[in-house]
C-alpha cells in the first residue's frame, strides 16, 4: 500500500495546487545546472533524481510530492535567447542547451554550426530589427556587421545573465516523449548524459542545413555550398561563379567582384530588389499610412523603380510573382556592378562537363569556383519528424509555434517575414512562455488557446499568396503575424 503523505507532504501539495507555493525546481539555480542537478545513475544522468515522470506539463509525483521539471531549450542563437529571457521573467524553470562555446548563433562565425560569412551584415536596419529593451548604441551602424552583432548578443546574455541557464558545449543528439515527459539525451564533454524533461523547446536556427541542389554531370572544379563560403580569399586567382540571387548569393558575387578573376550570377527566376536607402534613410523605416495591398505594391514598385532602377535593363529576368509574395533582395550593389558589366547575369545551369558550366540558353563558361546559394531546409535531426506535425516543407504548427495536440513541445523561430526582427520573435518566446504557466494555473485564456491550436493549421499570411518554395513554407505577414501574437499575450495577461 502507498505511504500515506506526512502532514508537511500534504501542506507543501495543497500550496502548490493552490497556486500559492512554487516547486524549488520552479526557479532557476546559480551555476550552468541552472534549473536541475544532473548526477550519474547506473551509466546516465538523471535530474533530480527523478526516476518517473506523470502528469501535464512536468508535475512529477514522488511519494506525494509534485514537483515540476525543467523544460530543455535547445539553441542560444537570437531565438533562444530570446525564449531564456522570457522563460527566466515567467519563473518556467528550463535548462538550455548550445553546442557552440557561447551565445549567439549563427552570427558567431566561429561557431560549428554558424554559416556567416565575412562580408555578411544585416539585411534589415538595427531599428527594425533589433529587441525592443535592448536597443543597439547609436553609435552602431544602420546595417551591422556579424561581428558587431556578435558582440550585441553577448551583451544581451550578459545584461539578463542568461548564460547561467546554459550547458555550452553540449550538442543535443535526441528528444524522445517518455511517460508524461521527455528523455533528452545529449553529449558533452566527450560523454553521453540524459535527462528527464517537462517539455522541450526547439530553438536551434533555421538556416543551418544547406540546400543542395542536384546537377547532372561532375564539376573539375571546386564546388560548394554558400554555407562553407567564409572569406573573400576564397576567391583570390579564380574563375567564380555564384548560384542563385537570393540575399546571400547577391553579397558574395559582389565579392567576387573585388577578389575573383571574374564574377557570374547564375539565375533560374528573377528577384525584386529593394535598395538599402531610400532618400538618405534605410529603406525599411520609410514607414506611413497603411494601404490596401493592391495600392502599396503600386506605390512601393513605384519607389523602387526611382531607386533601384529596372534589373532587367541590366540582365537580370523578370519575378515570376508580385511584389511581397517571395522575400525580397535587400541589396544595393549588385544592380550597380551588373550595371557596370562587373558582374555577368547568367541563366539555370543544364550540366556540369569538367570546368565547364552548360546552361540552359546553350551557352557555357569555364569557372573554378561554384557557389551554391540555393538556400536551407529546416533541420531538427534530434527528433522525430512525425512529433512535430511536418507536412511539405516544414512542420504545421498554429502560429508557427504551438504544437495542435501537444503542449510540451514548442518550436520557436520557425518564422520569417519581411521586417519581422528579432522583436517579433521575443513576442513569440512570450506568447508561448505565459501559455505554458496559463496552463500550470489552469488560466481561461490558456485553454481558449489550447482549444483554438487543436481545431488545425491556420497559416497567417494576412491575404497575401506565397510562392510555393521551401524557404516560403513557414513565411507570414509581419502586421497579421505580430497582431495575432500580442492579442493572445495580452489574453494571457501580458
Amino acid at each position: 500500500m502507498p505511504k500515506r503523505p506526512t502532514l508537511a507532504q500534504r501542506i507543501v501539495i495543497s500550496l502548490l495546487r493552490s497556486g500559492k507555493g512554487r516547486s524549488p525546481l520552479a526557479r532557476p539555480t546559480p551555476g550552468r545546472k541552472a534549473a536541475a542537478t544532473i548526477r550519474r545513475t547506473s551509466g546516465r544522468a538523471c535530474l533530480g533524481g527523478h526516476s518517473r515522470v506523470r502528469g501535464v506539463l512536468g508535475q512529477d509525483e514522488e511519494e506525494g510530492v509534485l514537483q515540476e521539471l525543467p523544460i530543455a531549450l535547445i539553441g542560444a542563437g537570437p531565438m533562444g535567447l530570446a525564449c531564456a529571457k522570457v522563460l527566466a521573467e515567467q519563473g518556467i524553470a528550463f535548462q538550455g542547451f548550445e553546442l557552440h562555446g557561447d551565445v549567439g548563433g549563427l552570427w558567431d562565425i566561429t561557431g560549428p554550426r554558424s554559416t556567416m560569412y565575412e562580408s555578411a551584415h544585416l539585411i534589415s536596419s538595427k531599428t527594425k530589427t533589433e529587441f525592443a529593451d535592448f536597443p543597439m548604441d547609436k553609435g552602431v551602424a544602420d546595417y551591422p556587421s556579424h561581428k558587431v552583432l556578435r558582440e550585441y548578443f553577448h551583451a544581451f546574455a550578459d545584461r539578463f545573465d542568461l548564460r547561467r541557464h546554459y550547458r555550452f558545449g553540449a550538442e543535443v543528439l535526441r528528444c524522445e516523449p517518455q511517460d508524461a515527459g521527455w528523455r533528452v539525451v545529449w553529449r558533452e564533454g566527450g560523454e553521453e548524459h540524459e535527462g528527464r524533461f517537462s517539455g522541450v523547446m526547439i530553438a536551434n536556427g533555421t538556416l543551418s542545413e544547406p540546400n543542395m541542389p542536384r546537377f547532372e554531370g561532375a564539376f573539375a572544379g571546386e564546388l560548394i555550398h554558400s554555407a562553407q563560403y567564409r572569406h573573400p580569399d576564397q576567391m583570390r586567382g579564380k574563375r567564380v561563379l555564384v548560384i542563385g540571387g537570393g540575399n546571400s548569393g547577391c553579397d558574395i558575387v559582389v565579392d567576387a567582384v573585388h577578389h575573383g578573376l571574374c564574377a557570374d550570377l547564375s539565375l533560374r527566376r528573377g528577384y525584386h530588389f529593394v535598395p538599402k536607402y531610400v532618400f538618405g534613410k534605410p529603406a525599411d523605416t520609410m514607414g506611413g499610412l497603411p494601404l490596401p495591398m493592391w495600392l502599396k505594391r503600386r506605390v512601393d514598385g513605384m519607389i523602387l523603380r526611382w531607386f533601384a532602377g529596372d534589373p532587367q535593363r541590366v540582365g537580370f529576368p523578370a519575378p515570376d510573382h508580385k511584389l511581397y509574395e517571395s522575400h525580397p533582395v535587400v541589396n544595393s550593389l549588385a544592380i550597380f556592378h551588373a550595371g557596370h558589366g562587373d558582374i555577368r547575369i547568367q541563366p539555370d545551369i543544364a550540366r556540369f562537363e569538367g570546368r565547364t558550366v552548360h546552361f540552359r540558353d546553350g551557352t557555357q563558361a569555364d569557372y573554378d569556383l561554384v557557389i551554391a546559394a540555393t538556400g536551407y531546409l529546416l533541420h531538427y535531426p534530434f527528433i522525430d519528424r512525425d512529433l512535430l506535425n511536418w507536412q511539405g516543407a516544414a512542420p504545421h504548427l498554429f502560429l508557427n509555434c504551438l504544437h495542435p495536440a501537444r503542449d510540451d513541445l514548442f518550436v520557436m523561430g520557425m518564422v520569417e517575414a519581411t521586417g519581422l526582427g528579432w522583436q517579433g520573435r521575443h513576442e513569440q518566446a512570450e506568447m508561448v512562455a505565459r501559455y505554458i504557466k496559463g496552463l500550470r494555473e489552469g488560466s481561461a485564456a490558456a485553454k481558449a488557446i489550447q482549444t483554438e491550436k487543436a481545431q488545425g493549421f491556420a497559416r497567417v499570411t494576412g491575404g497575401m499568396h506565397y510562392v510555393d518554395l521551401p524557404r516560403m513554407a513557414y513565411y507570414v505577414e509581419r502586421s497579421a503575424y505580430r497582431a495575432a501574437v500580442t492579442q493572445r499575450i495580452t489574453a494571457l495577461g501580458g
